[in-house]
C-alpha cells in the first residue's frame, strides 16, 4: 500500500553484538526511533523487535530483525507481506565494509554485493528492487584479512564522534526518503560526512 513504510535496520542480536560494525543498520533505526520517541515491542510471529510511526505520508514502521543477520530476510518479508508494504517502501539499513567510515550510499536495488543480510532479504521479497542504505564501516587498516572478526568488533573510541555524526547523516536522509522521495534523498546526502 502507497501509505505504508518499512525502514529494516540489519544487525544480530544479543548484548556481545551490541554496537559492533556489523550492527550498523541496528544502529542507524535505533537513533531514528530515539529522536522520533517511539518505543520498541517484540513482535515474536515476525522475530522481530518494531517501533511504528504515524507521519504525514502514513505509517512507518521500523525493524530490527531478531533472528541473526543471515536470516535477516525472514523477519523484513513477513513484515513487508502483513502490512502488504510494497519493495518499492521497503528501506533496509546495512553496514558496508566496501566504504570507509564516515561515507553512506542509498540506493534503488541492485546487487548484495555478497551482503548475506541482503541475500536473505532479497529470497524473501522476492525482488532486488528494494531501497537499501549502505553505512560505511571500513577495512583493517594492519594488513590482516580476518573481515569476520573485524566486522563484529565494537567500533574504537577514535571512532565514535565520526559514527555520531554518521547517524545523524542517516537519520536524516532516511526521513527525507519517506518525505521526499529516493531521489531527493540520494542526491542529498550519499556522500561521506566531510563532504557536506
Amino acid at each position: 500500500m502507497d501509505n505504508l513504510w518499512l525502514i529494516a535496520g540489519l544487525g544480530n542480536p544479543g548484548r556481545e553484538y551490541a554496537r559492533t560494525r556489523h550492527n550498523a543498520g541496528f544502529l542507524v533505526v535505533e537513533e531514528f526511533a530515539r529522536r522520533s520517541g517511539l518505543a520498541w515491542g517484540s513482535e515474536s510471529r515476525f522475530q522481530a523487535r518494531v517501533a511504528k510511526a504515524a507521519t504525514p505520508q502514513g505509517t512507518l514502521v521500523l525493524c530490527m530483525p531478531q533472528t541473526f543477520m543471515n536470516a535477516s530476510g525472514e523477519s523484513v518479508g513477513g513484515l513487508a507481506r502483513f502490512f502488504r508494504i510494497h519493495p518499492s517502501h521497503v528501506l533496509v539499513v546495512v553496514d558496508d565494509a566496501d566504504l570507509p567510515l564516515g561515507t553512506i550510499r542509498l540506493r534503488p536495488g541492485g546487487s548484495s554485493g555478497g551482503h548475506h543480510g541482503l541475500d536473505s532479504v532479497e529470497q524473501f521479497l522476492g525482488t532486488r528492487d528494494y531501497p537499501r542504505l549502505r553505512v560505511g564501516i571500513g577495512r583493517r587498516t594492519d594488513g590482516q584479512r580476518d573481515i569476520a572478526g573485524y566486522v563484529l568488533s565494537p567500533f574504537t573510541v577514535e571512532e565514535r564522534p565520526l559514527l555520531e555524526k554518521v547517524l545523524d547523516r542517516c537519520v536524516r536522509q532516511m526521513d527525507c526518503w519517506q518525505v521526499q522521495g529516493l531521489a531527493r534523498a540520494m542526491n542529498l546526502y550519499n556522500g561521506s560526512e566531510d563532504s557536506e
